[in-house]
């Protein structure tokens, strides 16, 4: 009997512990511990994602319902846009701004990267923040991803160190580099110009040693990451829009009680209308500093390229279907 009472209190006991180490570890389950959330992307420190980045961790941190610590991680710190992704998917990463590779993880959503698809800003707000957006969106927790806000990248433009680049023809042989975005590669093959792609960490060494003569971005990042030092032209062709995704590792999600999920969810659409306004603000500015520095700045053909980017457009109709002709009516 004195056996058997012994072997009950061990079995009860191990259940206690079994029990203790399952409830309250994961975010959420306890109201008073604390969350920590890693939020990564790949640029500077003074460029508008980690500004706005930090705006997140301000709103969130101050009126989320238990405590809650983001960390942020920028420049590359925990790797490029594809490792961050991939990090997402594994819930070793839990928010990121990775925009470059997620139509190579979710493809519907690289309508958005075709050429000129959007005819301004206002245009491009209307369809990712209505239903247009939601509905490219709405499969990402399948693979592990959820989509919180479209944030803003901007209008790419083009920069080389030999010559202004005034209508696509300029482009042919030159050799730049584009993120691994398949429009991206397409688009300018399509233009005639020699492509290459690599990581963005990688880019501004390239540039000084002559590897690539090229590469396109937003005005903000062109300037924070002072491509002007290695870089003489700047054409504004503004040939892409660049919504930044701003993803939370699906992982993550779950773990999070509902009241948490709304307090992250507003924070994310808070920091998405500071980090727009922000740039509006900014662009103005960057583009004086480019200029400042030695940056020779030039308009584009507009219509050339427009014209020239129809080829590209009908590559990819069969993949999108209507979703080209959706965008284009939003009015």
């Amino acid at each position: 009997m004195k056996l058997k009472k012994l072997l009950l209190l061990i079995i009860t006991a191990s259940m206690v512990l079994v029990l203790g180490a399952c409830g309250g570890s994961e975010a959420g389950g306890n109201g008073d511990e604390e969350i920590v959330l890693k939020f990564g992307h790949v640029l500077a420190p003074d460029h508008p994602y980690n500004l706005a980045a930090e705006k997140f961790k301000e709103i969130l941190e101050e009126n989320a319902p238990q405590p809650v610590k983001v960390e942020i991680f920028h420049s590359s710190q925990l790797g490029s846009e594809r490792d961050l992704t991939e990090g997402l998917q594994l819930g070793t990463v839990d928010i990121a701004i990775a925009p470059g590779t997620i139509s190579t993880f979710e493809p519907k959503m690289g309508v958005l990267d075709l050429p000129y698809i959007f005819r301004d800003k206002e245009h491009a707000y209307k369809v990712l923040d209505g239903e247009i957006g939601q509905e490219l969106a709405k499969d990402l927790p399948s693979i592990d991803l959820r989509l919180l806000s479209y944030w803003e990248n901007g209008f790419r433009h083009v920069t080389n160190s030999s010559k202004p680049i005034v209508t696509p023809e300029d482009l042919k042989g030159v050799k730049i580099r584009v993120p691994e975005n398949s429009i991206y590669v397409d688009s300018f093959k399509t233009w005639g110009a020699n492509v290459t792609t690599m990581a963005f960490g990688e880019l501004f060494t390239a540039l000084q040693q002559k590897t690539v003569d090229a590469q396109e971005n937003p005005l903000a990042l062109i300037a924070t990451n002072k491509f002007y030092e290695a870089q003489e032209y700047l054409s504004l062709t503004g040939h892409f829009y660049g919504p930044a995704h701003v993803i939370i590792s699906e992982h993550t999600w779950k773990k999070l009680s509902p009241e948490m999920q709304e307090a992250v969810q507003k924070a994310a659409d808070e920091a998405r209308d500071y980090e727009r306004q922000l740039l509006a603000d900014k662009d103005a500015e960057y583009l004086e500093t480019l200029e400042a520095e030695g940056m020779k700045v030039n308009e584009v053909d507009l219509e050339a390229f427009q014209k020239a980017s129809e080829p590209v457009w009908e590559m990819y109709r069969d993949e999108y279907g209507d979703l080209i002709d959706q965008i284009q009516n939003v009015k």
